[in-house]
């Protein structure tokens, strides 16, 4: 489910002349509104987002707004709707949960989801995240959006692997609209996901540097 709110978030930013105002009227909302109620679990206290459940400590940029819920909830909606759409499946997202999501603008923006994900059999994960990130790719090609998608790799986070690969989104004409890089693992009985997307490298690295220096409950 994870890779649905992946989806989701590059879809609208190729939708942003509609959605353009939208984003930006939540945005607004969300600098004004308690930061703690935009989350579904976890507490943000003086600029550092804490997961009980995940066991995830992180500091939040200056200057960047918490996303407001209803962005998030409707980032999810659209998503499912879009995925129904080309394999015509209905997942079920009861167990979703939006955790630290902060955003500088549209195109610049840090998500992060966590799902209940109970193991069947040794490597049943593995085999899912693989499948989401086909889905993914998948969707935009039947959708005529062109994408690139880098290979998976493995990349330590305070002591811990988690699976990141990327993708490309570009414009008709060849332009790159928007990049992203997502980063996964199963972590105390959770699907835990991160991604960062970006159009800059400055904003890029602002939050590549705080998410990569994140701490996790050992």
């Amino acid at each position: 489910m994870y890779a649905i709110n992946i989806f989701v978030a590059y879809l609208e930013n190729i939708m942003r002349i509609i959605l353009m105002l939208f984003l930006f009227l939540t945005v607004l909302i969300s600098c004004k509104t308690d930061p703690n109620k935009q989350v579904d679990e976890g507490k943000i206290v003086k600029g550092i987002y804490n997961s009980e459940e995940i066991g995830w400590t992180m500091k939040i940029p200056k200057g960047w707004s918490i996303t407001h819920k209803s962005v998030s909830d409707e980032r999810t909606k659209r998503g499912l709707n879009t995925v129904n759409e080309v394999v015509g499946i209905d997942f079920d997202t009861s167990g979703l949960k939006h955790l630290l999501n902060f955003q500088k603008n549209s195109f610049n923006v840090f998500q992060s989801t966590s799902e209940p994900f109970k193991l069947e059999y040794k490597g049943e994960w593995e085999e899912n995240n693989a499948r989401l990130k086909e889905l993914v790719y998948n969707t935009y090609l039947q959708k005529g959006i062109k994408a690139d998608s880098t290979e998976t790799r493995i990349v330590k986070i305070d002591g811990l692997d988690f699976y990141s690969y990327g993708f490309t989104i570009y414009s008709s004409n060849g332009d790159v609209i928007l990049n992203q890089i997502t980063y996964s693992r199963l972590i105390n009985g959770f699907d835990f996901g991160v991604n960062i997307n970006y159009n800059n490298d400055s904003n890029k690295q602002e939050m590549l540097d705080l998410w990569l220096n994140s701490k996790f409950k050992k």
